[in-house]
C-alpha cells in the first residue's frame, strides 16, 4: 500500500472551482482526503512538504502530432508520452496525419497495442510520472486527402476519440454530408477552417510586420471565410463541432456570435498564439513558422480575452516535432510547427498567471477541464474518493531548455537554449 501526504499544497481544481492551500492524502492512487490540515497520519505515510507548489487536475491536450508511425526520427509514441508526462499532461490526443494515416480500425488497434508494449516512460522516474492516456483521432477522409469519407462507424467502434483530418476541408458538400453521418455516433468532430486558395504561398499573418520582414502574407479572410461557411452549415445541420487553431480577432467575433445564437460549437487556440505575435518573427526563427501563423498584436489580445471569457474553450498544444535538418532552412521553406508539450505550462504560467492577466484557475481550466469537455469526457475533481489524475507543479523552479533536458526527440522550439521558470515534478494517473 502506498500512502502519500502532500502538505500545504496549493490545490487548483477547475472542476470544483477551487483554488486553496490544503493537505491532500492519496492512498494507492485514490484521493482519500483534502483538508486544511490532516493530522491523523498512519505509519509508513510518505509525507511531503509542498509549500509553494501547485497541485492541479491532470492537463489534457486536444491535438498534437505524432511522428510514429512513419516519421520516428521526429518522434516516437514513447518519446511523445514521455514529453507529455514531463509537461504535466495525463491525456494526449494525436492527430491522424501519420504515415500510414489513421483512417482504418486496424491502425488504431496497432497503435493501442504498441503503447501497452512500450510502456512509454522508460526515461522518466516511474515513481514520479505516470503513463498519459493516449487518445487517437480518426481521419475524416481517406489518407486525409479531403476526398472520400472514411468508415466512421468502424473507427468509432475501434475506439477513436473523435474525427478530424487536422487539415483544411474546403469541400463544403463533403462537410455537410459528414455532419449528417456523424450525428448518431456521438463523437466530437473537429475542423481547421482555412481557405488554401486565400492562403496561397503565404507564411505570415498579413499586416505591417509582414511587409517589414518581407514575408508572403496570409490574409485574415483565409481563416474567417472558412469559419463563416462552417458556422452556416452547423446552423443548418445542428451537429456539434469543434473549431481548431483559432488565430484572429475576427474569428473570435464570429465564434462569439455563433455561440450567442446557441449553436453547438466549441473552439480552441494554441498555446503559442497566446504568447507571441508577429513581432517575434523578426528573428526569422523557423520554429516561429506556424500554421496558422502567429497573429498581429490585436489578435493575441483578442485570443487571450476569448480564453478568459470562455468564447475560446480550450488551449491546445498542437505539438509538431521536426528534425534539425527539416527546420534548418529559409523561414518560408521550413515546415510549419513547433514542439510544446514540455514547455506550455511553465511559459503560460510565467507570462499569463505571474503577470496577473489570468488567474491560475482560468489557465488550468483551459488546459485541463475544458479540453476534456471538448472531447466529450471529464477530468476527476481533486476531492475524496476520486482516482488521482493530478499534476504537481513548481512555479518557481528554473531549468534550461536544452536537448538533454527534453524528452521529445525533436527540439524545434524558439525557446531552445533559454532558461524557463516552472517545472512539473510529478503526475498521477
Amino acid at each position: 500500500m502506498t500512502i502519500e501526504l502532500l502538505q500545504q499544497v496549493r490545490v487548483i481544481d477547475p472542476v470544483s472551482q477551487t483554488d486553496q492551500v490544503s493537505d491532500v492524502l492519496i492512498t494507492n492512487g485514490e484521493i482519500q482526503a483534502v483538508a486544511t490540515q490532516i493530522t491523523d497520519i498512519i505509519p509508513d505515510t510518505q509525507i511531503r512538504d509542498c509549500r509553494g507548489l501547485v497541485l492541479g487536475t491532470g492537463l489534457v491536450d486536444l491535438y498534437s502530432h505524432s511522428g510514429e508511425p512513419g516519421f520516428e526520427e521526429r518522434e516516437t509514441l514513447s518519446s511523445l508520452l514521455q514529453a507529455a508526462a514531463a509537461g504535466g499532461f495525463t491525456r494526449v490526443s494525436i492527430l491522424p496525419d501519420t504515415s500510414p494515416v489513421i483512417d482504418h480500425p486496424a491502425l488504431v488497434a496497432q497503435l493501442q497495442k504498441g503503447i501497452g508494449r512500450e510502456g512509454g516512460i522508460s526515461s522518466l522516474s516511474s515513481s514520479s510520472f505516470c503513463l498519459p492516456r493516449l487518445n487517437i483521432w480518426g481521419a475524416i477522409t481517406l489518407d486525409v486527402a479531403g476526398g472520400q469519407i472514411t468508415e466512421l462507424a468502424d473507427l468509432a467502434a475501434a475506439g477513436v476519440v473523435g474525427f478530424t483530418d487536422g487539415l483544411p476541408l474546403n469541400n463544403l458538400g463533403l462537410v455537410r454530408r459528414l455532419l449528417e453521418y456523424v450525428q448518431p455516433l456521438g463523437k466530437p468532430v473537429a475542423f481547421w477552417p482555412c481557405d488554401r486558395q486565400l492562403t496561397s504561398n503565404g507564411v505570415m499573418r498579413e499586416g505591417a510586420d509582414a511587409l517589414r520582414f518581407g514575408l508572403p502574407p496570409i490574409p485574415v479572410s483565409a481563416e474567417t471565410s472558412a469559419i463563416a461557411a462552417l458556422i452556416e452549415i452547423v446552423a443548418n445541420i445542428g451537429t456539434p463541432i469543434h473549431i481548431m487553431r483559432v488565430s484572429t480577432d475576427r474569428s473570435v467575433e464570429l465564434i462569439a456570435a455563433a455561440k450567442a445564437q446557441g449553436l453547438p460549437i466549441t473552439a480552441s487556440t494554441t498555446w503559442m498564439h497566446l504568447l507571441l505575435d508577429t513581432k517575434a518573427v523578426k528573428s526569422y526563427h523557423t520554429s516561429l513558422h506556424l500554421d496558422p501563423p502567429l497573429g498581429n498584436p490585436s489578435d493575441l489580445q483578442a485570443l487571450r480575452q476569448a480564453v478568459r471569457g470562455g468564447i475560446i474553450d480550450a488551449i491546445a498544444i498542437d505539438h509538431a516535432p521536426y528534425t534539425y535538418e527539416e527546420k534548418v532552412q529559409a523561414f518560408a521553406e521550413a515546415p510549419p510547427g513547433a514542439i510544446g508539450l514540455e514547455l506550455a505550462l511553465p511559459l503560460l504560467w510565467q507570462n499569463l498567471v505571474t503577470t496577473g492577466e489570468f488567474t491560475a484557475l482560468e489557465l488550468w481550466q483551459a488546459l485541463s477541464a475544458k479540453p476534456a469537455e471538448c472531447l466529450h469526457t471529464k477530468v476527476n475533481p481533486i476531492t475524496p474518493h476520486h482516482l488521482a489524475e493530478i499534476t504537481l507543479f513548481d512555479p518557481q523552479k528554473t531549468w534550461q531548455v536544452e536537448s538533454k533536458n527534453l524528452h521529445s526527440l525533436s527540439n524545434n522550439t524558439p525557446w531552445l537554449g533559454k532558461e524557463l521558470t516552472g517545472k512539473v515534478l510529478q503526475t498521477w494517473c
